[in-house]
């Protein structure tokens, strides 16, 4: 399965200030869902969101990250969450050997992968 590191941002309950991450994404073979952090996030057409949880419903904004580092929309503040195994492709990307002066928190994340309650809830019969 295709992996690819990618800012995603929950767009339920909040405006530009929700809770953000810089992590891998791993996509389904269709494309159409990726798994982030323990979640399986379904491709779709939402109010603010690109994506929503195949649980909750609720709806996320992913994209890829920014080589100037500027992921959150303009009119968002607050730290970024960011995966501690994904740093140095993140400076890479950005072209930079520092975090310095950036507004993340380094965490550890769970893994991005699909797992069968997932698979079973995207794939049960009608």
């Amino acid at each position: 399965m295709k992996q690819k590191l990618m800012y995603v941002e929950l767009k339920s309950g909040f405006n530009d200030n929700g809770p953000a991450w810089i992590g891998k994404v791993t996509y389904s073979k269709s494309g159409q869902t990726i798994y982030f952090n323990g979640k399986a996030l379904k491709k779709g057409s939402g109010i603010s969101g690109n994506y929503h949880d195949l649980e909750t419903g609720d709806e996320y904004w992913v994209s890829g990250v920014k080589k100037k580092g500027h992921d959150r929309h303009w009119a968002g503040s607050g730290k970024i969450m960011m995966d501690k195994e994904c740093i140095d492709e993140y400076l890479s990307i950005i072209g930079k050997s520092t975090l310095d002066g950036r507004n993340l928190e380094i965490v550890t994340l769970k893994p991005s992968m699909q797992s069968e309650k997932f698979h079973e809830a995207e794939n049960k019969k009608l």
